[in-house]
This record gives structure tokens, C-alpha cells and sequence, in this order.
């Protein structure tokens, strides 16, 4: 693949090394940052502007405020999108599946294969759970900037997939019993625990799951898809 890395921090620098390491025949074409680095080969989202095709697919690990550069020149040059951006807005999230109808699109909080299988499965079981209390609980490093995680809120929504619950982000003094339409974000307080684990203890994880993604959707028509689609469809 050539590839067009959206994002060179930790992640896009971790993606960079594993295709390179991986096969001789992927290639870095280009690298984009919210700011211009010229000694690192690094542009600036002003650079897409005039940009012709140079990837096969970009993967976007960067920032909300780069995303509507990539979108339209995503959309001008056919080329397919991975993003792993959190925090988008929902008029962000309505242009990439619009985006979807030209080219292939994957948005995903979470490249992980085994935090989508937990994703899946909660869907799957929630059901059966009706009634339960659910409390999520979640723990990044150190320099994740917001919270609850794009991950969290992923898997709230596989819990809570109408949006019908409210959710708590921790309790403090007299704050009464709790609801049964209420999702505990940070505190736990219930009398029965039914507890799934995912422990992940490398970044290179994320990075197996993106780059396995990004050749999936390689082999797909325009759309917009989810992990669910590529693992499970």
C-alpha cells in the first residue's frame, strides 16, 4: 500500500514503522499534522488543498480540526479513509459517511480486534442483561486528553444503543439511589457485578488492528464501515 498518515504523533509514527517493517512494498507518500514540519516531511492540512492523489488510502490518527481538510480531499482525489479520530462533531460524522457513498470509510474509536470483540459481544448480551445496573469503568495513559474515552463511548452506545440511559460520571455524597435508566461512568455501585475484562498492553495492538483494517477495506466498494463489517460481516 502506499499510504498517507494523517496524524505523525506516537500512533501515526507506530503506523509508519510497522508497514515499513512489515513489507518492503508499502510506502509513507505522505505525512500531514496539524502543524507543517518541512525538516520531518510533514505538511500542513493547507497542503491538500492543491494535493493530487499520492496514497491508496490515508490513515487518520491526527485531530478533529484536520478532519474536514481530509474529507474533501478524500472526496476530490476517490481516495479511501481510515480514521481513528475521536471527538468529532456529529456534522464531522455525517461528512464521512456522505464520504462513504464515493469511497470506502472506516471510522473506529478503537482498532483493537479484541476491544471489538468486547464491543460485539456486549451488544450481543445486553439484552439478556435488561434490568442489570451497568457501571463502566475505563483506564488510559497518562496523556490521553479526554475523557470518558472514544473507546468508552463506544461501548456505552453498544450498551445503551438508542441513547435511552443517563449517564453518571461519578457520585459523590447524598446523591440518592440510582436509576434503572442510568450508566455509571466512573464510580461502581451495584449489588451484583457481571464483569468483562480487556487489558491491552502495547500501542502496537492499535496498530496491528488500523493497518489489518486498512487492507480490508482496500477490498471493499464505497461505503461507510465499522469494525463489525470488516470482522463479523
Amino acid at each position: 500500500m502506499n499510504v498517507m498518515i494523517a496524524g505523525y504523533g506516537r500512533m501515526g509514527q507506530l503506523i509508519e514503522q510497522t508497514l515499513l517493517a512489515e513489507d518492503a512494498g508499502h510506502q509513507v507518500t505522505a505525512r500531514i499534522d496539524v502543524a507543517a514540519d518541512e525538516t520531518r516531511g510533514i505538511s500542513d492540512a493547507a497542503a491538500l488543498a492543491s494535493r493530487d492523489k499520492v496514497a491508496d488510502l490515508i490513515m487518520d490518527f491526527s485531530h478533529p480540526s484536520l478532519t474536514d481538510a481530509l474529507r474533501a480531499y478524500a472526496w476530490r482525489t476517490a481516495t479511501p479513509l481510515l480514521s481513528g479520530t475521536t471527538n468529532l462533531t456529529p456534522a464531522q460524522m455525517d461528512d464521512l459517511q456522505a464520504l462513504g457513498k464515493k469511497v470506502p470509510v472506516i471510522w473506529s474509536s478503537n482498532y483493537s480486534f479484541g476491544i471489538n470483540l468486547f464491543r460485539h459481544i456486549l451488544g450481543e448480551i445486553t439484552p439478556v442483561l435488561k434490568g442489570w445496573d451497568v457501571e463502566v469503568t475505563e483506564t488510559h495513559h497518562n496523556r490521553k486528553v479526554d475523557a470518558p474515552s472514544g473507546t468508552a463511548r463506544t461501548l456505552i452506545q453498544a450498551i445503551d444503543p438508542d441513547g435511552e440511559c443517563d449517564l453518571v460520571f461519578g457520585r459523590e455524597g447524598n446523591c440518592g439511589a440510582r436509576t434503572k435508566k442510568e450508566i455509571g461512568v466512573h464510580a461502581l455501585r451495584t449489588d451484583e457485578v457481571f464483569e468483562i475484562t480487556h487489558k491491552m498492553g502495547s500501542r502496537q495492538v492499535l496498530v496491528d488492528g488500523a493497518v489489518t483494517a486498512g487492507r480490508k477495506l482496500l477490498l471493499r466498494g464505497p461505503g461507510f464501515y465499522t469494525m463489525d463489517d470488516l470482522l463479523f460481516g
